[in-house]
């Protein structure tokens, strides 16, 4: 769910808006347009067209950028990460009164923690814009000694395949150079605006179901949500109340025929690999879902029971199989969890180790490690010889890899049947997986 339905009991009043907008939902006995979306996702859908426009614009540049930080690197005999390094290091570090000043306004968003424990996130927060006008500036003038030039606008409603958008020392880029280069980034930036529409759009729609229940009831909406969530709520956790937010989302929905009839942008099936990689369900199943983890991520940590309790809804049809994509650079403990999680799966406990994983974020050092293979009764030395295994790290490096060709970015991403689900939700999985046992 987007917003908790205790604070998002309301009714949308019908406007001008909504009498002259295409629909773009129907349940029994009403239909919805934009006007019923909230400020945030009218927003977004009215201004899709330029915002898309915006992001081809930004993706052009980056694509630019990038060209000409490899001829420059190749002339110099360097890397792009390497010259990018070089054009930060060029800028001049904060003072430690501008640091304090900053600790000084944001301490109690910091927790309270002392300067010492946050100074390398303050001075990384400074540096950030002098850093990134040191790299704009650096890019203009490499797009003077490269002889850049602007071709016909990314934009043009008359673009064709073989159009010129832009040149480099005589190198042309076509339209389709930029399309094929930039296939996964537009679909991507297309589907999350789509899954935040529809997400928002869901939510009035349920709100408005609510308020048909509780008029035919006689009682006020906010008994229908304490009868079907609030009093049914016993660990309180966010899993159950997101589960019991669902059930009642899929009866009303169910109930009232709801049709949603947002246009989805086009999907793009990758060809993941799903050799000797960790997994539930059967080996032969119609859908398999693909799921890159970080096992020291929050969200992968919400993410896996969701996907377990959507997969028993397909009993015997569906298979996940897990692929590390640790992000050192942020989790420290993430690389060695999926060595260890590796390990386990060796000797066929690669669940339950997993659910150790996820449910121990604070507590992944190596000692810990070997404790969590201790109270599953995995043999102790054959897990250390798999943990410490170079093929187990190689192993790691290679789904690390394979994820960026996939554009994976962040965790956790999900494919199903190498189609990338673009919300993070019980509904957005459902519904993926129903596409892939429909064909």
């Amino acid at each position: 769910m987007v917003r908790s339905l205790a604070i998002i009991l309301f009714l949308l009043s019908s406007s001008a808006i909504g009498q002259t907008a295409a629909t773009i939902a129907t349940a029994t006995g009403r239909t919805f347009t934009s006007a019923d979306l909230s400020p945030e996702a009218r927003s977004e859908f009215t201004e899709q067209k330029k915002a898309l426009e915006n992001t081809r614009t930004q993706l052009l540049g980056q694509m630019i950028a990038e060209e000409l930080l490899d001829r420059e690197a190749k002339a110099a005999g360097s890397t792009r990460e390497k010259l990018l390094a070089a054009q930060r290091a060029r800028v001049t570090g904060p003072t430690a009164a501008q640091i304090q000043a900053v600790y000084d306004q944001n301490q109690s968003a910091l927790g309270g923690r002392p300067l010492s424990d946050v100074r390398n996130e303050i001075v990384s927060f400074l540096r950030r814009d002098p850093e990134q006008k040191a790299i704009e500036d650096y890019i203009a003038a490499l797009q003077a000694k490269y002889k850049y030039a602007v071709g016909k606008s990314i934009n043009s409603p008359d673009l064709k395949p073989l159009d010129i958008v832009a040149a480099l020392n005589g190198k042309q880029i076509s339209a389709q150079d930029f399309e094929t280069r930039n296939r996964l980034a537009l679909n991507e930036y297309e589907h999350h605006s789509y899954e935040q529409i529809r997400a928002d759009l869901e939510i009035s729609i349920l709100n408005a179901l609510i308020a048909e229940e509780a008029k035919a009831k006689n009682v006020e909406p906010r008994e229908i949500i304490a009868a079907e969530v609030t009093d049914k709520l016993r660990d309180f956790s966010d899993e159950e109340r997101e589960k019991l937010e669902s059930a009642l989302m899929d009866r009303l929905f169910a109930k009232y025929e709801v049709k949603i009839l947002l246009k989805e942008p086009p999907v793009i099936a990758q060809s993941i690999s799903v050799a000797v990689e960790p997994s539930i369900g059967p080996a032969n199943a119609l859908a398999t879902i693909v799921m890159f983890s970080d096992y020291q991520c929050p969200a992968c940590a919400r993410t896996h029971p969701v996907l377990k309790r959507v997969m028993a809804e397909f009993p015997g049809r569906v298979r996940l199989v897990v692929r590390d994509y640790p992000l050192e650079n942020i989790h420290t403990n993430a690389f060695n969890a999926a060595l260890a999680a590796n390990a386990a799966a060796k000797q066929g406990k690669f669940t339950e180790y997993a659910e150790k994983l996820y449910t121990n974020q604070d507590s992944l050092d190596n000692a810990s490690l070997v404790k969590f293979a201790t109270e599953l009764g995995l043999n102790a030395k054959q897990f250390e010889i798999d943990f410490t295994d170079p093929a187990n790290a190689a192993e790691v490096k290679q789904d690390q890899a394979d994820g960026e060709s996939h554009g994976v970015n962040s965790t956790p991403t999900v494919f199903v049947n190498g189609v990338k689900v673009h919300s993070i939700s019980a509904s957005a999985f459902r519904r993926a997986i129903e596409r892939a046992l429909a064909k």
